[in-house]
């Protein structure tokens, strides 16, 4: 059974459960007031579009902005690399490495028929990861085109992808990952530099194996929650079988929510409290946020019609949502100018006058987030 089959009460119940674990809607809480511990409570958030990724930690703490995120990422308090699904996400420092100690052998595996099409084997990747280390070694940073550089320097072409396939390469095997944010571009930077991790991440965590994905399932399903063992396994690229040998060490820990004949796993917390009053509201999602990436079945929040309004023409490009009352109800999309940023709403259908006003609220917060005047905040005609 999906969560499509499921009632519209039903829907309702594990998509506001699931927003009010992610802290969308979190009740106050003392333990998470600085980036890193959105970050860390969410063990992983999808990254590939950057201010998207700024935006979706900013959104899940109280008053935060892009500045407090970019600081973040500036003292290494939170890390953006590859550590799962072949995709960018940020972690906490310490949990990179043990996270891709359990995804890295799959992935590489995954790659090598791409790879060897790239012309890439055992020899070119050695020889960019000496480079890369007598280039980087004593803390210092370079950009993508100076990495790409790099790589030709010592004989290897990075046209034809095969410039991005070695900084995936390095950085999944845990060689490199991104660094400080570029400067000068404020709070809307969207690159960043690359430095050695060994040098970035000073206290990694070591887990044995059994020991990671004990830990991988309850930090899943804790910051995900309610979700299932399928998800889990597909959100961290492991097999199934994976999966429930990490819940089955920790399934003490967390509880189970049966709805439509399905088990759902979160923390006991979250059961016995219920979703927060505030995942009733209206909120402007990420492109990419977790509250989409975060499960393999995402039709709760997400009904099947409106799937390819979120990722049109199933390119993999997945954009920014509005969520009301715990339901996908539109897409929205910001452009900045000189004189600020104007946020559009583009709703699957009419919203109400209660909810336009609520998503200028957000509108407003995404503003300030950025630390720019909102230009407009519009709901156009649904298509």
């Amino acid at each position: 059974m999906t969560d499509a089959s499921l009632t519209m009460k039903e829907r309702t119940r594990l998509a506001r459960l699931r927003l009010t674990a992610q802290l969308v809607a979190a009740r106050p809480s003392a333990a998470i007031s600085r980036p890193a511990d959105v970050v860390r409570r969410m063990l992983a958030m999808q990254a590939q579009d950057f201010p998207a990724s700024v935006w979706a930690v900013a959104l899940r703490l109280p008053g935060g902005t892009a500045a407090h995120v970019l600081q973040a990422l500036t003292d290494g308090s939170i890390v953006r690399s590859w550590p799962m699904r072949g995709t960018l996400h940020l972690t906490a420092p310490e949990d990179l490495g043990w996270i891709q100690s359990l995804t890295t052998e799959r992935l590489l595996r995954s790659a090598s028929t791409t790879h060897a099409a790239a012309g890439l084997g055992p020899r070119e990747f050695a020889v960019a990861r000496d480079a890369v280390l007598g280039a980087l070694t004593g803390n210092r940073m370079l950009t993508r085109p100076e990495m790409y550089e790099l790589f030709r320097s010592v004989g290897i072409a990075p046209e034809e992808q095969r410039g991005y396939h070695l900084l995936w390469h390095l950085a999944q095997t845990g060689v490199i990952c991104l660094g400080p944010p570029l400067q000068g571009a404020g709070n809307q930077a969207q690159r960043q530099s690359f430095v050695l991790a060994s040098e970035w991440i000073r206290a990694p965590r070591l887990l044995e194996r059994e020991e990671a994905l004990a830990e991988l399932a309850r930090r899943y399903f804790t910051g995900h929650g309610p979700a299932t063992v399928r998800d889990l396994a597909w959100w961290a690229g492991l097999t199934l079988a994976d999966a429930r040998l990490g819940v089955e060490q920790v399934g003490g820990e967390l509880a189970t929510l049966t709805i439509g004949g399905s088990d759902y796993l979160l923390s006991p917390e979250l059961l016995d409290a219920g979703p927060a009053a505030a995942a009733s509201g209206v909120f402007a999602l990420a492109g990419f946020d977790e509250f989409v990436l975060g499960y393999q079945d995402r039709s709760a929040q997400l009904a099947a019609e409106h799937v390819q309004r979120i990722v049109p023409g199933k390119n993999g490009m997945f954009l920014s949502t509005i969520v009301t009352g715990g339901l996908i109800a539109g897409t929205w999309r910001r452009t900045i100018a000189r004189s600020g940023v104007a946020v559009t709403a583009e709703p699957f259908g009419s919203l109400s006058a209660t909810v336009s006003a609520r998503f200028d609220r957000e509108a407003r917060r995404y503003a300030r987030h950025l630390g720019l005047p909102l230009i407009a905040a519009a709901a156009p005609e649904p298509a």
